[in-house]
């Protein structure tokens, strides 16, 4: 039961739920009796205040506009049904993150808007009217709780000696049993317990600085607890969510695109920068801003076509050094781990950063200083990465220069440029191109090449190498297309997962955003509309 402000109709509940049987039946759990939080800690914690202080839960921010809670919360009789109704919630609800004490005026309030409730556990999804800006979300588990494995749990309930406390509390919990939708849990310590109060408040694992939600309180028989000092037992049941971290995904990322303004969009560069392909998930997409902001758009591993991305994580805010990129790749610049990104900044450095993650880019390489003496590659107009040569660990970079020239430097990484070969010299017809990017289109050996041209013809160049272009040109956009409107593009594994990338992803002029998934030599093969 979600924390009512009437004492009298709790202890009703308390009562009644503590003649059930067993444990499943015992009273829906809410906060945790332990450890008081500092001030920033557990910033992805939610306070629900449900109807104006007429219930009171918690829950985990996992994305920046969605919060996971328990449907116990919303539920009108919680002790005999937790069905709710989808939509907007009956009564007003409040949401307040990133604020450990709650008698400070830090973080940000922000109402409930719609309830995605599962009907097979526990669990509900809260859309907030608007995103949370500047807090990391907590991860999603996909993999489910092992026994004996610890744990932390948090809420904002009551303790053993307080009915309302101002701070988040937490403790270590030990996993008992996982079955079905359940996990079992017990305290590690004799203060550790789920009590009544704040229903939904999450337990997870602290992975190298980062949050993993792992379940939401759901039931707890609350021993220890401030108001049922007669009872003993100290057990608690959490609804898992590793089992539909699909199902979060999908739903978190509906609002996820339509938030920004494409239009601003000035750079785009993907890649599999949050960690390796594990041959499910969808690669990222890295976007730099007019404005400098920049942002991770995390791949999902869910299956919906219109939904790619699971979650936008700043990485700069407006105004940083962002606004110095002149052109941008994605590519792997390491023999093992995730991808990286490389960067022809306006003094004409180039950079390469070998890590890219939800916190920021990191590793960066200077591949050439900028500004005074040397300022050669502020004529390097377009760059893509790619694997240009064959058996290759590590990606090579082709540029096309202001002059129309083409060349390529292989094997980029911690060593910097080398291996420079010169593709095409000076050429006015390679003026035109507007925009390039590296997929595997025709099952070359090495990469091929993708051309966006001033007219909107759009081509593939079949297995780019160190010797040059080779075959026929393949062109899958004729001249006087619609694709003259297409302003930017980036080629990656955005729709269902294949062994090669080869969607092809474009921002339009107008600022409408959308792929072509599975394109070939054949051509282009339907196209799925995100934003427009």
């Amino acid at each position: 039961m979600p924390a009512i402000r009437s004492r009298t109709t709790w202890v009703t509940g308390l009562l009644a739920s503590a003649v059930a049987a067993s444990l499943m039946t015992a009273a829906p759990a809410n906060a945790v009796n332990g450890s008081t939080a500092k001030d920033g800690s557990y910033p992805f914690m939610v306070k629900l205040d449900i109807g104006s202080g007429e219930r009171s839960c918690s829950g985990a921010l996992v994305e920046q506009q969605w919060v996971v809670t328990a449907a116990s919360c919303f539920a009108e009789k919680p002790t005999q049904s937790l069905e709710v109704p989808a939509g907007a919630p009956k009564l007003k609800t409040t949401a307040i993150i990133g604020r450990a004490d709650l008698t400070r005026d830090t973080g940000t309030v922000v109402d409930v808007v719609e309830l995605v409730p599962r009907s097979d556990r526990d669990v509900v999804m809260a859309r907030l009217a608007k995103p949370v800006m500047g807090t990391m979300p907590a991860g999603v588990s996909t993999s489910a709780p092992l026994p004996s494995e610890d744990l932390w749990v948090a809420g904002y309930g009551r303790t053993k000696d307080e009915w309302a406390p101002d701070r988040i509390h937490y403790g270590k919990f030990g996993v008992g049993s996982v079955q079905g939708s359940d996990v079992t849990l017990t305290g590690k310590s004799d203060d550790a317990v789920v009590c009544q109060g704040d229903t939904g408040g999450p337990a997870f694992r602290e992975i190298g600085g980062r949050y993993e939600l792992v379940g939401v309180n759901s039931r707890s028989w609350q021993g220890g607890c401030l108001g049922s000092e007669s009872e003993t037992r100290k057990g608690a049941v959490d609804a898992r969510v590793d089992d539909i971290a699909g199902w979060i995904q999908s739903v978190s990322s509906r609002t996820l695109l339509a938030r920004s303004q494409w239009k601003d969009a000035t750079y785009l560069a993907s890649g599999y920068f949050t960690g390796p392909d594990n041959g499910k998930r969808r690669m990222d997409l890295f976007v730099i801003w007019k404005d400098g902001k920049a942002s991770l758009f995390q791949g999902a591993d869910h299956d919906d076509p219109k939904q790619p991305f699971s979650a936008e994580h700043q990485i700069e805010k407006p105004g940083s050094y962002w606004t110095s990129a002149r052109a941008i790749t994605g590519g792997k610049f390491t023999e093992n781990g995730s991808d990286g990104i490389t960067v022809r900044w306006a003094n004409g450095k180039v950079s390469t950063y070998l890590h890219v993650d939800q916190t920021g880019v990191h590793d960066e390489v200077t591949l050439r200083a900028g500004g005074g003496d040397n300022p050669f590659w502020k004529n390097a107009r377009l760059i893509t990465a790619g694997r240009y040569t064959e058996n290759s660990l590590r990606d090579d970079l082709l540029v096309i220069w202001e002059d129309g020239s083409t060349s390529m430097y292989t094997d980029i990484g911690t060593k910097g440029l080398s291996g420079w070969v010169q593709l095409t010299k000076a050429d006015s017809g390679w003026k035109n191109a507007v925009q390039i990017s590296a997929g595997e289109f025709a099952g070359k050996k090495t990469a091929d090449l993708v051309i966006r041209w001033n007219d909107g013809q759009t081509q593939i160049f079949p297995g780019v190498d160190t010797a040059g272009y080779h075959g026929s040109r393949i062109s899958i956009r004729p001249v006087g297309s619609a694709w003259k409107n297409a302003e930017i593009l980036t080629v990656g594994s955005f729709v269902s997962r294949s062994d090669h990338p080869n969607d092809v992803l474009v921002r339009w002029n107008d600022g409408n955003l959308s792929y072509y998934p599975g394109v070939d030599t054949a051509g282009t093969h339907g196209e799925v509309q995100l934003v427009g």
